[in-house]
């Protein structure tokens, strides 16, 4: 069976690393090719020219910081200018922060919100009309088991990515018919970068890996799913979650992601 992304041209952002790494991988073996967007322009161009050399697909790097005005408009500039069009998009960038908000600085909430939201939400209007009109196509999301309820000291954090469940949940039902596939992906902790900045504290459960998020996402992206829940412990904590009275299911939420020293944002 050909591989799902096979002859299809996938736009990866946060692809340098972690879960966005992971899928550029599987993108690449089963014969599509790639834009990769991330920060670190050294990094994403080492990573492109070792998935060209091992497996015959082209990729573009797009170097981009999504936390700064007009990014993505700037991305889709960059892609015209190189005549390319985009079949699948998957928004895979994100970043959280933990501790409380008082004692945050103002640039970490900002950051999180224009990358989590922002971005996010201008990539897929800018991409998504040009997918509507050709009658193919996919949205894939990265969400968090976050996105369930709130979180205590992560608090914008998990509201960002309850925007992204959201939002996609909505996307799914206005692209019904148009041939575009939209998807929500919500993993619990994963082994990747994202505890270098939020701490170990934020960690809940057992770590998956990148590759297992992956193929779990596109299980259900096969399956046309509107959202899916990486792990069958966090798909049954989120389930738990939405059924729980909202103080138990803070409560409990806090008591997971306390911080056990103090730390300083």
């Amino acid at each position: 069976m050909a591989g799902y992304f096979e002859k299809q041209h996938v736009l990866v952002t946060g692809a340098s690393s972690g879960i966005g790494r992971a899928l550029a991988e599987r993108v690449a073996a089963e014969g599509g090719d790639l834009v990769l967007v991330a920060r670190r322009e050294p990094v994403l161009r080492a990573q492109a020219e070792d998935l060209e050399r091992r497996f015959g697909v082209r990729v573009d790097v797009v170097p981009a910081d999504l936390s700064v005005a007009g990014a993505a408009a700037g991305i889709v500039r960059a892609l015209s200018e190189r005549g390319l069009s985009v079949d699948v998009l998957v928004n895979n960038a994100g970043l959280g922060i933990h501790g409380d908000l008082a004692g945050a600085r103002l640039v970490d909430v900002s950051t999180q919100i224009a990358v989590n939201i922002t971005a996010l939400s201008e990539l897929t209007a800018l991409l998504l009309p040009p997918m509507v009109a050709r009658g193919h196509g996919a949205i894939v999301n990265v969400a968090s088991t976050a996105a369930y309820q709130p979180v205590p000291h992560m608090a914008v954090y998990a509201a960002t990515k309850s925007y992204v469940l959201s939002f996609t949940r909505a996307l799914w039902s206005e692209t019904r018919g148009t041939g575009v596939r939209v998807l929500a992906v919500s993993p619990g902790a994963t082994d990747t970068a994202f505890f270098d900045v939020a701490g170990d504290d934020a960690s809940v459960g057992n770590r998956r890996t990148p590759e297992q998020v992956v193929d779990v996402a596109m299980s259900a992206l096969r399956a046309d799913r509107r959202e899916v829940v990486d792990g069958a412990a966090n798909a049954l904590l989120a389930r738990v979650a939405g059924r729980l009275p909202t103080r138990w299911a803070i409560t409990l939420a806090e008591r997971s992601v306390r911080p056990q020293s103090t730390t300083t944002n």
